[in-house]
């Protein structure tokens, strides 16, 4: 196995994989931060924080990273989810320590200058406008609020454009100073990469890192309900959800293979179905959400207004035929479709590295591709069919977009359902 593991005094991880043949090196911090652990008069705060780490600090404007990383032909970016924060480098191997040298700036050193956070402010407040014009995105916002409502996992992580336009640099500094401590920060690094190189490197730019754990996130309790909203569109934007697995749960890797089978690929049930065989819409997809303590299955669909409540139904239809079973030739393809993804993610420095820093903050331990290519191959039908009545026995939460007049009530979609 080509994963190193160390953990510095301070409670910081150090990650490698290395990758022979490789000239370039993916270095990544991914912090156990995000959405969740905002309370409500610092929803968004996490992601503007991602952003304003770039705009500088007491060594370098936010010019100077910039062309720091640039003027070696590299790469910086970086996101935030619902549970992590990530800050990435992309660089050839000789510059490694350059991108660690930067990363450990932006997050230790970061100045968080008022006139570049009034720009920065600006700058959130066009995304959030840009994704409220994305029907295809806002609607899954949408969902998170009514399948988690008034709680953490059910707020934007953009946040609402009035509490944005207020952050303050010691709003931010508030949820750095609570969060960003070394026990819940993992530095991981894939491609071209020595160990032990790589941990003194991060050792010498992230040693005087705060230890201690830092401030807990808020649960998350489904409870699932109804979102609509009618708007002039060209299409009727559907999704349909359910509770699903947290990360760790014995029924996560057929939850996935479920997702799969039903929605996953051009073969899946609900393309050929509503795509192939009733030209109902040109995108449907299934997808399995996993949390650290929840999850969430769904189905989206964007078709037409007089199609949505045939597209309805067959969602329902097709969900509540595999909880009857599925033949082995389905399962085996699905199984395949999901090893043959894992195994081509190798492929990429990229994948590897964000892989193995999420694996470190969910499971605490790396999990090597043998291993999580065994525990797909453990899935059989029993397996599907239970998973998909445990999803269809929850609430349902239904976030409806657009032309969606013909959309049956809610109370008729759940009994669909059940």
């Amino acid at each position: 196995m080509s994963v190193e593991v160390t953990r510095l005094p301070n409670g910081l991880t150090v990650a490698t994989d290395s990758m022979p043949g490789l000239e370039t090196t993916t270095v990544g911090v991914w912090v156990s931060a995000g959405t969740r652990y905002e309370a409500p008069t610092l929803n968004g705060a996490a992601h503007m924080l991602e952003h304003m780490a770039f705009k500088g600090t007491k060594r370098r404007t936010a010019r100077g990273i910039a062309e720091a990383i640039e003027d070696v032909g590299g790469h910086l970016d970086a996101y935030t989810s619902r549970e992590q924060t990530a800050y990435v480098a992309r660089v050839l191997k000789n510059d490694v320590p350059l991108a660690i040298d930067i990363l450990g700036d932006i997050l230790q050193n970061s100045v968080f200058d008022e006139d570049e956070l009034a720009r920065e402010r600006a700058v959130v407040l066009q995304e959030i406008g840009e994704v409220n014009d994305t029907p295809d995105d806002i609607i899954f916002d949408h969902l998170q609020a009514v399948a988690f409502p008034q709680q953490a996992m059910g707020r934007t992580i953009l946040g609402p454009p009035e509490r944005v336009s207020a952050f303050s640099r010691d709003d931010l500094l508030a949820y750095m100073n609570a969060h960003y401590y070394g026990s819940r920060m993992v530095v991981a690094a894939a491609g071209a990469v020595n160990h032990q190189e790589f941990v003194k490197l991060v050792g010498d730019h992230f040693g005087s890192l705060r230890a201690g754990k830092g401030e807990g996130r808020d649960g998350a309790t489904y409870v699932g309900g109804d979102a609509r909203e009618r708007r002039e569109l060209e299409q009727a934007h559907l999704v349909m959800a359910f509770s699903s697995v947290p990360y760790g749960d014995p029924d996560y890797y057929a939850t996935q293979v479920f997702s799969t089978i039903l929605g996953g690929g051009m073969s899946s049930r609900l393309f050929q179905e509503v795509r192939e065989k009733r030209g109902l819409c040109y995108t449907i997809f299934s997808f399995a959400h996993s949390y650290l303590d929840s999850g969430m299955f769904g189905v989206y669909s964007g078709t037409s207004g007089k199609d949505a409540p045939e597209v309805a139904k067959i969602i329902a239809d097709e969900m509540g035929a595999i909880t009857g079973g599925i033949d082995e030739a389905e399962l085996q393809r699905a199984r395949a479709q999901h090893k043959a993804g894992i195994l081509m993610s190798l492929e990429s420095s990229s994948s590897r590295c964000e892989h193995l820093a999420r694996q470190l903050l969910i499971y605490g331990r790396p999990m090597s591709a043998s291993e999580v290519i065994a525990k797909v191959d453990a899935v059989d039908a029993d397996a599907i069919a239970r998973v998909a009545q445990r999803v269809v026995s929850s609430k349902l939460s239904v976030a409806a977009l657009g032309l969606i007049g013909k959309l049956e009530g809610y109370d008729r979609l759940s009994i669909r359902f059940h």
